[in-house]
């Protein structure tokens, strides 16, 4: 109950704060590329339900349909704009509305989705016992995922067989110790990394 009241004050509070600033971003993606502000994408939430998750558009419109990853400076479907908001994950901001709905916290497991969920193992489905978050643990370790999916020969192979199955671990490391200290923790070291980048 704690954690739910947190996420409704302070996505909340972050959507009416940062309002000006997301106007903004808003009119310099328009005015980047052909498209909507906004990029809605089917995720996989808690209890295996599905949700769609709101993000700032930084690919020209229709690149979904060539690949779910991406790649890093190798990917031509990133807009200009789109690099240097996916640097600094300010692409990331319009999920708080999904908090603020519900479908989402501000820490927990990074939502995946279907067709990677898809490929879970009993085990692993337990990342979905939780509400999935902006950040955890695996966000955290893989804060730079598309530079190294860029120095891949097949980036999803390596994102299926290598890096999916250790985030998955981090995921169910977050669900073992998950407390309102522990996603302070998170969102500090979160933030102290983007700052850094």
């Amino acid at each position: 109950m704690v954690k739910r009241l947190f996420d409704i004050f302070f996505s909340l509070f972050g959507l009416v704060f940062l309002s000006p600033v997301l106007i903004c971003i808003s009119i310099v993606i328009i005015w980047d590329s052909k498209g909507g502000m906004f990029y809605k994408q089917i995720r996989v939430g808690k209890d295996n339900v599905d949700f769609r998750m709101f993000k700032f558009r930084t690919m020209c419109t229709g690149s979904d349909k060539k690949g779910l990853l991406t790649i890093g400076d190798k990917d031509s479907r990133v807009t200009k704009t789109g690099y240097f908001l996916r640097k600094y994950k300010i692409d990331e901001l319009p999920q708080l509305i999904n908090i603020l709905l519900g479908d989402m916290s501000f820490v927990g497991p990074r939502p995946e989705v279907r067709k990677y969920v898809d490929l879970y193992d009993i085990e692993q489905m337990k990342v979905l016992s939780v509400r999935p978050g902006l950040t955890d643990y695996s966000s955290l370790n893989y804060i730079n995922e598309s530079e190294l999916l860029s120095k891949s020969l097949n980036p999803e192979k390596t994102y299926i067989e290598e890096i999916m199955p250790v985030k998955l671990e981090l995921c169910k490391k977050y669900i073992k110790e998950k407390s309102l200290i522990t996603d302070l923790k998170i969102l500090f070291y979160t933030l102290k990394k983007i700052t850094q980048k």
